[in-house]
């Protein structure tokens, strides 16, 4: 352990009248340079975060369905061309006979109208965009990153356990609202928190491990349903919404708090405990340089950062708007495709199976092309790769050949996913510490408000068949070609303060101009 400490030490000592905050950052890197089966728990327990959060993202799938019904009376009503709302109440009755095993039955909402019945949904929606934005404004520095984790699942918990006491469609819809809004960057929470506690060498696949746990999240959602199908809609919200509050009681008594943004509030003594708990092995060296980290009372006299940071330095916000450009096309692809699969004449419930599916490699594949390869020219490649299968399955679609056009689908759905995930962990490098958080919001955003303008595009495919792969194909490559005005991180320690990435920055322009 002494030999592998002292290049170290021998740079702290060079470097010991700076108050550089890059010391802490070399020794986060020295001490979590190896992957043990600690860090690997830690990103388990921060991670699980968001399989409830698919849990509440998707669950009206199932809830808000419109249930199936049958006649009891023959002599005016048959099953398959009556409308239940021109026929007597009694003719009819929901399957089961459980009024309350669905949210349209239970409330009665069966003749109302399809505003009134997507209400709900709606609310969950926007209440994540409201969400996103104003959570964004919080300084990074204001709680901390396990501390906005903890918040965000318990009051999602808490606001999903309510639901079981609506008692009626307004209540039921507001609550909704409440829960868009306080999941809405419980995935940015988890990624920044994980993204900070493991080294340069083990990010791009740490972050593939909550990525996996979402996409398990949503699978599991349908083996949840299935077991309570005969209960009513009240029940599935508890089975999903008492288990994360157990979860962020867990998250509050043994998730860490970030290395870095300690280090960054001045809490060095913290900071140290957490990397020693994290990578045990490495107890003996982080205590030999506890004593020359960067006093705190130099610390205190940095300026503070919030989101206004990201629009007042040019760098910065031009790189923001980038990376929002990049997000908002990805956002497109990643939501539109499944929702116009339906024009691809194939099994709706198959295809949509084998969308889940097709994401669990990406987890596997993302990391392995961003250690071969660099950044940006992965994201480019993967854009133009993506938003090409989306234009030839709009043609394969109009000649005819339905199994090759679903093919096409699944692969540009795949490239959409691996897109997401190789630009959350390029935005983790692109931005330092301190505005983390705010930056990795505004990626979210501009996924989700590129996922909200699926529906309009995709409603297209009714008058063209499948026009809307053209559309959102040309969006993913056409706006992929921003990641050309992007730097290249790979293989780069990430930094700490605004003033330390530029730093960073410069000296790689002039290192790429020697």
């Amino acid at each position: 352990m002494k030999d592998s400490s002292t290049p170290l030490l021998t740079h702290l000592k060079e470097d010991e009248d700076t108050s550089s905050p890059l010391n802490f950052n070399k020794i986060v890197e020295q001490s979590l340079s190896d992957f043990g089966l600690s860090q690997f728990l830690q990103i388990v327990l921060v991670g699980l975060a968001l399989t409830f959060d698919a849990h509440q993202i998707f669950i009206t799938v199932f809830t808000d369905a419109y249930p199936t019904w049958h006649c009891l009376d023959h002599t005016i009503c048959n099953q398959a061309t009556s409308d239940i709302c021109e026929i007597p109440r009694s003719a009819w009755d929901w399957d089961g006979g459980f009024k309350g095993k669905a949210v349209i039955s239970e409330f009665d909402l069966e003749c109302s109208s399809s505003f009134l019945r997507g209400l709900p949904t709606s609310n969950f929606y926007v209440g994540s965009i409201v969400g996103g934005v104003l959570l964004a404004m919080i300084p990074d520095g204001f709680l901390g990153r396990k501390q906005f984790l903890f918040f965000s699942t318990l009051a999602m918990s808490l606001t999903g356990i309510s639901i079981f006491f609506s008692p009626n469609i307004w209540i039921y819809a507001f609550l909704k609202f409440v829960i868009g809004f306080a999941r809405s960057q419980t995935g940015t929470y988890a990624l920044v928190l994980i993204s900070e506690r493991v080294s340069t060498r083990w990010r791009p696949r740490a972050t593939m491990i909550p990525f996996t746990l979402f996409v398990l999240g949503f699978m599991s959602l349908s083996g949840i349903a299935y077991l309570v199908r005969h209960a009513s809609w009240r029940v599935l919200y508890l089975c999903t919404s008492v288990p994360a509050g157990i979860h962020s009681i867990f998250l509050y008594f043994f998730a860490l708090e970030s290395p870095r943004w300690l280090h960054l509030e001045g809490k060095n003594e913290e900071a140290i405990e957490v990397l020693k708990r994290i990578s045990p092995a490495n107890r003996g060296y982080l205590e030999s340089i506890s004593s020359r980290l960067i006093p705190k009372e130099t610390l205190e006299q940095a300026p503070s950062y919030s989101i206004k940071d990201l629009f007042i330095r040019k760098w910065a916000f031009r790189r923001i708007v980038v990376v929002m450009i990049i997000m908002f096309g990805l956002g497109m692809s990643y939501y539109g495709v499944p929702l116009a699969v339906r024009d691809i004449k194939v099994n709706i419930y198959l295809s949509e199976a084998l969308n889940a599916l097709v994401e669990l490699p990406t987890f596997v594949i993302t990391p392995i092309l961003m250690e071969k390869f660099s950044r940006r020219s992965t994201v480019l490649v993967n854009c133009l790769v993506g938003g090409a299968t989306g234009v030839l399955c709009f043609v394969m679609s109009l000649c005819g050949r339905t199994n090759i056009a679903f093919a096409l689908e699944l692969g540009s759905f795949f490239c959409a996913r691996i897109g997401f995930n190789l630009m959350a962990v390029y935005m983790v490098e692109l931005f330092p510490t301190c505005v983390r958080n705010s930056a990795t919001m505004m990626l979210r955003q501009a996924l989700v408000v590129g996922g909200a303008c699926c529906p309009i595009i995709a409603s297209i495919g009714r008058n063209v068949p499948s026009l809307s792969f053209a559309v959102f194909g040309f969006a993913m490559s056409g706006l992929g070609l921003f990641a050309l005005l992007l730097p290249e991180t790979k293989g780069l320690s990430i930094c700490d303060t605004m003033e330390a990435q530029e730093q960073r920055d410069e000296a790689l322009k002039t290192s790429h101009r020697c």
